[in-house]
C-alpha cells in the first residue's frame, strides 16, 4: 500500500555542515505545499520521558503561539508564510505511543513510513502531517551517517501523505546532530553551547525538527521549494545549516542570547516561557538566511 518513493529529505549532519556554502536560491517548482491549517499527528517511537515529551510539544505548540517575548518561535516560523500560498498554522492531533518498539530498534526508513501510516497518514485529508519521533536507543537508516531527520511522502489507497522523522542522537552522534550542544565530531572544535532545556538530545531534536518541519511544509512532494536535484536538494532551512545567529561561519553557531539564570543558549521563546534554539531561515523576499538576533 506504500509507493515507491524518491529519496527522502534530510536534516544535514553537522559533518556536512562545515562547508562552506554558495549563495543559495531555492526555485519554486510549481507543487502543492502544505498552507492553512494542518493538524501534525505524533508517534512517539520508544521511551521517553514526560518531560522530554513535553519539551517537544510544546515546541509544535509555540509554532502558532504569539508570545510576549521576543523573538519568538512564531517569529521564527512566520518565515514559511512568506513562501507562496501564505501561512501554515500546525496544530498538534493525535499522539500514539509505541514504547515497546513494535519494530525492532534497528529501522529501515520503509518502516519509518510505516510508523508515520500508523500515525495519521491512513487519513483522506491532505490537510495532515505524519510525525515520527525516534527515543535515543533507536537506530535508523542514515541516521548519524547522512541524516539527522528526514522528511518525504507515501501514498495510502491514491492519496499522498506527508511525513517526517527526526531522532535523538544523544548517545549515537550527538557530534553530528546535536551541534552546537556537544563538541562536533569534525571540524573546528569550539566550545559547545549549554542546552536551553537541560537535554542535549531532545534540544538537538528541536533544532532537526524545525528544520524537516519547515522542508515538508514548503516541499512536501518534491516538487515545492528547493535547490539542486529533487532527492538532495536544499530547502528552507538546510539551506542555512549550521547559521544561528549573525556573525556565524562554520563551526560558530553565530550570536546568541544566553539566559543570566542558567547560561543556556537560545534565540526563541515558546509557550510556558520556554527557551529553545532555533536555525536560520531562507527568506524568499530576500533571497537569505534570516536570523533573529
Amino acid at each position: 500500500m506504500l509507493s515507491s518513493l524518491p529519496q527522502p529529505s534530510i536534516a544535514t549532519s553537522r559533518m556536512l555542515a562545515l562547508v562552506n556554502q554558495p549563495p543559495v536560491i531555492l526555485k519554486y517548482h510549481n507543487g502543492q505545499l502544505l498552507k492553512g491549517n494542518i493538524t501534525i499527528n505524533l508517534l512517539w517511537y520508544g521511551k521517553f520521558t514526560p518531560i522530554q515529551r513535553s519539551i517537544l510539544v510544546d515546541f509544535l505548540l509555540s509554532l502558532n503561539h504569539k508570545s510576549p517575548r521576543q523573538p519568538s518561535v512564531n517569529t521564527w516560523w512566520s518565515t514559511t508564510g512568506l513562501y507562496k500560498g501564505g501561512p501554515s498554522n500546525l496544530v498538534v492531533g493525535n499522539q500514539i505511543l509505541d514504547e515497546k518498539y513494535s519494530l525492532g530498534k534497528s529501522l529501515k526508513n520503509r518502516q519509518v513510513q510505516r510508523l508515520g501510516l500508523k500515525a495519521g497518514g491512513h487519513s483522506k485529508s491532505t490537510a495532515t502531517l505524519s510525525l515520527v519521533l525516534t527515543s535515543a536507543d533507536v537506530a535508523v537508516e542514515d541516521f548519524c551517517m547522512s541524516a539527522c531527520g528526514i522528511h518525504g511522502y507515501a501514498r495510502y489507497k491514491k492519496v499522498r501523505y506527508a511525513y517526517a522523522w527526526v531522532g535523538n542522537s544523544e548517545t549515537q552522534c550527538p557530534g553530528q546532530c546535536a551541534w552546537p550542544f556537544h563538541q562536533p565530531l569534525y571540524g573546528p572544535q569550539t566550545p559547545p553551547l549549554v542546552a536551553p532545556n537541560g537535554d542535549v538530545g531532545v534540544d538537538g531534536m528541536v533544532i532537526n525538527l524545525g528544520t524537516v518541519l519547515a522542508g515538508a511544509i514548503t516541499n512536501p512532494f518534491d516538487d515545492g521549494y528547493y535547490q539542486g536535484p529533487a532527492d538532495g536538494s536544499l530547502e528552507a532551512v538546510s539551506a542555512c545549516t549550521g547559521i544561528f545567529g549573525k556573525g556565524a561561519y562554520p563551526g560558530y553557531p553565530g550570536e546568541v542570547l544566553v539566559d543570566k539564570t542558567t547560561g543556556a543558549s537560545y534565540n526563541a521563546v515558546g509557550v510556558n516561557g520556554r527557551e529553545y534554539l532555533l536555525p536560520a531561515m531562507w527568506d524568499p523576499h530576500t533571497s537569505k538566511c534570516k536570523t533573529f538576533v
